[in-house]
C-alpha cells in the first residue's frame, strides 16, 4: 500500500521518489494522507470524460467549479454596489430587514443613485405638505354584485403557495397578517392548515390545477370550492390566469416534494409529480371567464371574486371588458402581476423576455377599465417588486388601488436572496420542504417581523404622500410622478402616457386604441 502511494505521488502529483518515501513513512504518513487523497482525485480527474477542464487541469480544475458555485454570494456580498443588485439591491433588502426588526431604515450622507440618469423616477413634493394620517386608509373591495365586501389594506402578502414555501414560512406570514390586519394570498397551491391556523385574512387563489378544489380528473370541483370558500378566514377568492415571472406556462411540482400533507392539501396523489397545465378548463372565451368569476362569487356566498394576470395582449383584455359590459357583471378586483415578479423557478427566457412589466400592465388595465366605464366597480391590485413605501406610492399613481408583496415578505421572514428556491436547499428555511432546514425559521420570531415590515412600509407610503400634499391615495395624480428621459429632460406620467377619460372607448375611442377596441371579441381571445 505504501509503495502504491509513493507511485501515485510521484506520477500524478510530481513529488520526487525520495520525498514521497519520506512522506509515506510512518512518521509522516498521517500528514501525507491529504496528499494521497489529492493524488487519487487527480487520477480520477484524468480518466473521467465529462469535464475537459479537469482532464487538462486535474485537482486544480475543481477550483473553477467551486468559484462558480459561490459566484452569487461573491457577487452579492463583495462586488455589487448598494443600489444595482438584482433582483433586489442591497439598499432595498436593508430597508426591509430594518423595518422587519423595528429598526430605523435611514441612510446618512445622501443618495448614491445618479439622479440625472435616464430612467430615474421621482415623486413631486408639495410646497404645502400635509400631516400623514394616523390610521391607514383601506380599500373597499366589492362591486355591486358582491354581498360581502372586504376592506383591503394598502399592502398585503402576495401569492406564495404552501409547497413552494415551508409550513413555518406560511405560518409566519399569516401570523403577521393576523396581527397587522392585512390580507394573505394563499397562492395556487391550495388552502392549508398553515394558512388557517394563525387566523389572518385570506385571499384564496386557485390556478389551472384547481388545487384544493379539484376532481380526480383535474377539473374544478364546485362543491369542494364552496365548502372551503365558506371558511370565515377566506375573505376573497381569486382565479389565477397567469403570473409575471412565467406567463402562459404551467408549473411542475416534483414527486419528491409531494409528501402526505401537500398531497392532501392539493388533492393529488402522494409522491407523484404534479403538473399544472398552461391554461384553464373552466373557460375558453372572455365571456366564459367573466361568467366563471361570477360563479366563484356565488359559490363563495357573495365574497369578492377576481382574477390575477400578467398583461399581454391589450386586445384580449379589451375583449374581457366587452364581455363584462355585455354580461352585466364584473369581477370585484383584478390583480396585475408585472413581468418583474418572482417565482420559485421559471425558464430564464420567460423571466427575462415574456410578459408586460408592471408599469405598462397597470396603465393598460386601469385605462381600459376607465375607458369602458367600469373602473368604479373594480379595484386593481399591483404585484411585482413592491418592497418600499416609494414602490407602493408609484404603483398607486400608475392606477393601482393597493399593492401585494411576495419577495419583500420573504425577506421579512429571513430570506437572504440565496436564489435556491427551486433546489429545496433554502439556507433560511423559507422556500423548502426539508424539515431540518425549515425548523430554522422560528415562527414566533418571524411573524412579528412580517407585521412590523408591513406597518412601517405603509406608514412610509403615507408619509411620502403627505409630503406630496396628499392624505388619501384617491388624490394621487399622474403628474405627481416624473421620469428623466435623458440627462437634460424630464417628463411627468401625465405627459409620458395616454390617460383615457371615463367611457371614452364607448363613445369615440382615440386613434391609439380604436383598432384594438374594434377587434376585441368577447367570444374569442383574438391574438
Amino acid at each position: 500500500m505504501i509503495r502504491i502511494a509513493i507511485v501515485v505521488l510521484t506520477l500524478v502529483a510530481g513529488v520526487p521518489a525520495s520525498l514521497a518515501a519520506v512522506l509515506i513513512s510512518p512518521w509522516w504518513s498521517l500528514a501525507a494522507v491529504p496528499l494521497v487523497l489529492l493524488g487519487l482525485l487527480g487520477v480520477a480527474d484524468l480518466v473521467q470524460r465529462r469535464h475537459s477542464v479537469l482532464r487538462n487541469y486535474p485537482v486544480l480544475g475543481h477550483a473553477r467549479f467551486l468559484l462558480e458555485r459561490i459566484r452569487p454570494e461573491l457577487q452579492q456580498y463583495f462586488i455589487e454596489r448598494n443600489f444595482d443588485g438584482r433582483p433586489f439591491d442591497r439598499d432595498v433588502r436593508s430597508i426591509v430587514y430594518a423595518r422587519a426588526k423595528g429598526a430605523d431604515a435611514e441612510e446618512p450622507f445622501g443618495t448614491e443613485r445618479d439622479v440625472y440618469r435616464s430612467g430615474y423616477e421621482f415623486l413631486v413634493p408639495s410646497m404645502a405638505p400635509r400631516p400623514a394620517p394616523r390610521t391607514p386608509p383601506r380599500v373597499r373591495v366589492g362591486g355591486p354584485d358582491c354581498a360581502r365586501p372586504y376592506d383591503m389594506a394598502l399592502l398585503n402578502v402576495s401569492a406564495m403557495s404552501f409547497g413552494s414555501l415551508s409550513a413555518n414560512a406560511v405560518l409566519a406570514l399569516n401570523g403577521g397578517a393576523a396581527a397587522g390586519g392585512f390580507a394573505h394570498d394563499t397562492g395556487e397551491g391550495g388552502l392549508s392548515d398553515h394558512h388557517l391556523r394563525p387566523g389572518g385574512d385570506l385571499v384564496w387563489e386557485i390556478g389551472t390545477g384547481y388545487f384544493g378544489c379539484r376532481t380526480r380528473d383535474g377539473d374544478f370541483d364546485a362543491a369542494e370550492f364552496a365548502d372551503k370558500a365558506a371558511h370565515d378566514h377566506v375573505k376573497c377568492v381569486s382565479l389565477k390566469l397567469s403570473q409575471g415571472a412565467k406567463p402562459g406556462i404551467g408549473g411542475v411540482l416534483p414527486g419528491a416534494k409531494v409528501n402526505v400533507e401537500i398531497a392532501r392539501v392539493r388533492d393529488v396523489p402522494e409522491g407523484r409529480t404534479v403538473v399544472s397545465p398552461p391554461g384553464h378548463r373552466v373557460f375558453s372565451t372572455p365571456r366564459e371567464l367573466v361568467r366563471f368569476i361570477a360563479r366563484m362569487r356565488e359559490l363563495s356566498g357573495g365574497k369578492p371574486a377576481g382574477f390575477k394576470l400578467c398583461v399581454g395582449s391589450r386586445r384580449q383584455f379589451l375583449a374581457v371588458c366587452k364581455a363584462m359590459l355585455e354580461e352585466g357583471t364584473t369581477p370585484d378586483f383584478i390583480v396585475v402581476d408585472g413581468a418583474e415578479g418572482g417565482t420559485g423557478a421559471a425558464p430564464l427566457e420567460f423571466a427575462d423576455h415574456v410578459g408586460t412589466p408592471l408599469t405598462e400592465g397597470l396603465l393598460t388595465v386601469h385605462n381600459a377599465l376607465v375607458g369602458a366605464g367600469l373602473r368604479d366597480r373594480i379595484r386593481i391590485g399591483a404585484s411585482g417588486k413592491i418592497a418600499t413605501g416609494t414602490d407602493l406610492v408609484k404603483r398607486m399613481v400608475q392606477g393601482a388601488d393597493y399593492g401585494n408583496a411576495a419577495r419583500a415578505m420573504m425577506f421579512a421572514v429571513g430570506c437572504i436572496q440565496a436564489q435556491r428556491c427551486h433546489t429545496n436547499t433554502c439556507p433560511t428555511g423559507v422556500a423548502t420542504q426539508d424539515p431540518r432546514r425549515a425548523r430554522a425559521l422560528d415562527v414566533r420570531d418571524k411573524a412579528p417581523r412580517v407585521q412590523r415590515f408591513q406597518e412601517a412600509t405603509v406608514a412610509s407610503a403615507l408619509q411620502i404622500m403627505a409630503s406630496m400634499g396628499v392624505t388619501d391615495p384617491a388624490e394621487l395624480r399622474p403628474h405627481m410622478l416624473r421620469r428623466r428621459v435623458d440627462p437634460l429632460t424630464q417628463r411627468s406620467y401625465d405627459e409620458l402616457y395616454e390617460w383615457l377619460e371615463p367611457g371614452r372607448l364607448l363613445a369615440e375611442p382615440p386613434a391609439s386604441w380604436a383598432a384594438d377596441w374594434k377587434a376585441a371579441d368577447p367570444d374569442r381571445f383574438t391574438v
